[in-house]
């Protein structure tokens, strides 16, 4: 692990600064387990993170780092939710057939919960947890 600043930031991720002026490059998909639609959601230019190194490519001198994994596993986020809880979360991906909408309990663990009209990306929305599934890492949830 190390402590990265945060030095620009595109739609495609964040490049981070990791040290002895070595910056590195923090994929979108590497940034959360939500799929969030820009690094802005997450990171501000200047801002102290925790990052980890994810490869390092000697041939192009690109370091590819990993911000994710700082906020723990599935299994330590969910230690404190439980079947029958209400909890707040954010609205992140609606599925295309509108099946459910994705919603993000913490910063690396999210659900899905029931489709419900006029929810919008970024809002923020109360979820019943109707069940907690740890062997496929799932949360079904409900909007209420």
């Amino acid at each position: 692990m190390y402590v990265g600043i945060v030095k620009n930031i595109r739609p495609y991720g964040a490049f981070v600064e990791i040290g002895g002026g070595i910056v590195g490059l923090v994929h979108i998909e590497d940034i959360s387990v939500a799929r969030i639609k820009t690094p802005f959601e997450r990171f501000k230019i200047g801002q102290k993170i925790n990052i980890m190194i994810k490869s390092i490519d000697r041939k192009t001198n690109r370091v590819i780092l990993s911000y994710k994994e700082m906020y723990g596993t599935w299994e330590e986020n969910i230690e404190d939710l439980d079947e029958g809880m209400t909890v707040r979360g954010i609205a992140r991906e609606i599925e295309k057939s509108k099946n459910g909408i994705f919603v993000e309990l913490k910063p690396n663990l999210i659900g899905l919960a029931e489709y419900k009209e006029n929810i919008e990306y970024g809002q923020s929305v109360d979820v019943y947890i109707k069940r907690i599934i740890p062997e496929k890492k799932k949360v079904k949830l409900i909007i209420v």
